[in-house]
């Protein structure tokens, strides 16, 4: 019988990942958005995996196939680079989406979802790219990369993504959810400071592809992991920070220095009924 799910549980369960991260330097081929690739790759070297931000297509034959798994985002998406996102989403290897933006235009719209096709692991999303994506529509009234919604409004489309996409779906927010359809984890690490910092939806996505390559034997356990492990270092960062620039420092220290007693005393994961 499978051991009950406790929060205890999840705090033991988040520091084993972790501790696998460190151990085992996952490789995660990142292919990510301009904005975005200086707190990725430092985020996930604090954290203990090895980054590399590779996109030539010439080159993804030879080394997708040898990454531990594969992170795809469509921040700033152009037409040169997708077809390497896609030979990277096919490379056999696990793989994390995050559709930034997707209800901006038709093009992106359409590219997500012929990556979506592509079977990733996990998606994690704000809660207006979610509610977009599971509707497979464009909206006028789009806000960016920043969401109108609160990650509840998110919670049964997600649940609808996971099942038709076969992915673990992850809503971002204040708190979190994480989906396969049938069960529904939250997370609630973190300060809303964070939103102040660009990219850390990238960053945190990209760990969720670090927890994946080193143990992707559980896609929802490991996301749900590793959005409450960023959350937390936010929360430790915050108490040193000034503002948001010394938040994306301290956080990044914090990630780095995770122990043990924090990680387990301090991760806020709970399986909903």
């Amino acid at each position: 019988m499978d051991e009950v799910r406790t929060e205890a549980w999840w705090g033991r369960r988040a520091w084993a990942l972790l501790s696998a991260v460190r151990a085992r330097a996952p490789l995660v081929q990142c292919i990510t958005n301009l904005v975005s690739m200086d707190i990725v790759a430092n985020a996930m070297l604090a954290a203990g995996a090895s980054p590399a931000m590779l996109h030539c297509l010439r080159e993804l034959p030879d080394f997708s196939p040898r990454c531990d798994a594969v992170y795809i985002n469509v921040g700033t998406l152009s037409e040169d680079w997708l077809p390497s996102m896609r030979a990277a989403a096919s490379a056999g290897r696990p793989w994390v989406f995050d559709p930034v933006a997707v209800a901006a235009s038709g093009f992106r719209m359409e590219a997500c979802l012929s990556l979506l096709a592509l079977r990733p692991a996990v998606v994690r999303g704000n809660a207006s790219e979610i509610l977009a994506l599971a509707s497979r529509s464009d909206d006028s009234s789009f806000k960016g990369v920043d969401s109108s919604h609160d990650s509840s409004d998110a919670l049964q489309a997600a649940k609808a993504l996971a099942q038709s996409s076969g992915a673990v779906v992850a809503v971002s927010g204040a708190v979190d959810f994480i989906t396969d359809g049938m069960q529904v984890v939250s997370a609630s690490n973190g300060v809303p400071m964070m939103q102040k910092i660009t990219a850390t939806g990238c960053a945190v996505t990209a760990l969720i592809a670090a927890f994946v390559g080193a143990d992707p034997s559980d896609a929802l356990v490991a996301a749900a992991c590793a959005l409450a492990i960023f959350g937390l270092a936010g929360e430790i960062g915050m108490e040193s920070a000034r503002g948001p620039a010394s938040l994306r420092m301290h956080l990044i220290d914090a990630l780095y220095g995770l122990d043990e007693q924090t990680v387990t005393s301090g991760v806020k994961v709970s399986l909903l009924p």
